[in-house]
């Protein structure tokens, strides 16, 4: 059980229980939490999946991109700096009145942009990587 081993165990254990989650919802949820999975993969190679909070896949690279949540009716992806994001196509329809974090709620029946969200994902990431390399600590009570 060398230091290496640890990282992939867990990337590996995440990616399973999202593999999981996606199984439990044999309806609409599951197969639209699978498609903004591989929107999100596609958009990223190097994202990273991790399963925070008592059950919640999320997604990230040099910090949060966005978690993906399943609701009766609807799946949630919350992008942790959203408000930051530029958004000309309005994907962002919940949470809007945040000053961080915005939402992007889907409905049984509704399609993803797939162009749009991956550049909203690709955007994130940039974000993410920008505040990273500029050392900043943003740490505010």
């Amino acid at each position: 059980m060398g230091p290496r081993s640890k990282p992939e165990t867990a990337s590996t254990s995440a990616s399973a229980r999202i593999d999981e989650r996606i199984r439990e919802l044999p309806d609409w949820r599951g197969e639209r939490l699978a498609q903004v999975r591989a929107l999100i993969h596609e958009a990223d190679p190097q994202v990273v999946e991790e399963w925070k909070w008592m059950g919640t896949p999320v997604w990230s690279h040099d910090g949060i991109i966005c978690t993906g949540e399943s609701y009766k009716q609807v799946v949630k992806l919350t992008f942790a700096k959203g408000a930051s994001l530029k958004d000309p196509t309005r994907l962002f329809n919940a949470s809007l009145d945040g000053n961080t974090r915005r939402a992007i709620d889907i409905h049984e029946g509704e399609e993803v942009d797939e162009s749009a969200f991956k550049a909203l994902v690709r955007q994130a990431v940039a974000l993410n990587r920008s505040g990273k390399s500029k050392g900043s600590k943003q740490a505010k009570s």
